[in-house]
């Protein structure tokens, strides 16, 4: 068959080729082909304010134009103090089965850093798993490190339970009328940029960047069913985003945010101990260091591992530099 790199063309793609991509990520990675899964497509890569993902396709010519590959970058901004660093994430790759083992996933890949430089993107980074993260490494990706999981369980059997869930947490969230929704929250505006105002911490660590309309695409995807929990003073006095998923038999609050006033140690525990009472969950799991004091114990052995490729930026942060939450990680 024909298809070797040197016979493809790849190129950025455009709309017309969505059909025809989809198709692909249904032969190459087991996508539903479903409205859900179009319509989640469409959310994560065309509607984030931080810009729609650029996207490059491997085309076969000698097979009527036919789409063979696929990758994809989403765009993200970080805060590092005052300054707006402009990066994107590594995420949906495809290449078809019959093609597979042609080098179309690293080709691809080179073309995209180059034009990335070109627009002046920072970096590259996301969270591969075991298995596709060699591969990036030996495309120059570096790795940062295993970011640390704590969990919060709800009583003692609470962390039996946890113990025991060794299997990989649901994509897909378990409905909830705990909490309020968040597009309740967010709609007091005025509220959440008085929030974010005062919860930004000038300590030169990266941030994802967050707005209002950040806040409003990040967990306004209703399929994901997120919930909100506000402080007892009301979203300017503090607020926790989450939702529920099942973990074997365990059922787990995934915290993704927690924004509070710089310096306040006190409602972020609050607020979480108030998520697992509404929701009845076994326990509550976040990005970030343990604390027993906070009711924050170690996960062992779980947390994605963090790699960075560079574009424009030469020097990759230590992990002391970064400040991701799961917010920031889960689903792309």
């Amino acid at each position: 068959m024909t298809g070797t790199v040197s016979t493809l063309d790849v190129r950025r793609a455009t709309g017309d080729d969505l059909p025809a991509v989809l198709e692909l990520l249904q032969a190459s990675l087991g996508w539903v082909p479903d409205d859900a899964y179009a319509r989640f497509f469409e959310w994560k890569h065309h509607e984030s304010p931080f810009g729609r993902s650029p996207a490059w396709v491997a085309v076969d010519p000698a097979a009527g134009d036919r789409i063979v590959g696929f990758r994809t970058f989403s765009r993200w901004q970080f805060q590092r103090g005052d300054d707006t660093v402009l990066a994107v994430r590594a995420v949906d790759t495809a290449t078809h089965p019959d093609y597979q083992g042609r080098g179309i996933f690293s080709a691809l890949t080179r073309h995209a850093l180059d034009e990335l430089r070109g627009e002046g993107v920072a970096f590259v980074f996301n969270t591969p798993n075991d298995r596709s993260r060699p591969g990036y490494l030996k495309m120059g990706w570096q790795l940062v490190d295993r970011l640390p999981v704590a969990a919060t369980p709800r009583s003692p059997l609470s962390l039996v339970r946890l113990a025991r869930a060794r299997t990989p947490a649901d994509k897909w969230s378990t409905p909830t009328e705990a909490g309020v929704p968040v597009a309740e929250v967010l709609a007091d505006e005025g509220s959440l940029t008085s929030l974010l105002a005062a919860a930004h911490p000038h300590d030169g660590r990266l941030r994802t960047q967050r707005t209002p309309a950040y806040l409003a695409w990040r967990y306004g995807f209703p399929p994901l069913h997120y919930r909100a929990v506000p402080a007892d003073g009301g979203a300017a006095a503090g607020l926790v985003v989450f939702r529920l998923r099942r973990r074997g038999a365990a059922l787990e609050a995934a915290i993704c945010e927690q924004i509070v006033p710089a310096g306040d140690h006190r409602t972020p525990a609050a607020l979480v101990r108030r998520v697992l009472h509404e929701t009845g969950a076994d326990h509550a799991v976040q990005i970030g260091a343990a604390r027993p004091s906070r009711g924050l114990l170690p996960v062992p052995g779980q947390g994605p591992t963090l790699v960075w490729r560079a574009v424009t930026d030469e020097v990759m942060p230590t992990p002391d530099r970064w400040a991701l939450g799961l917010g920031d990680i889960e689903l792309f």
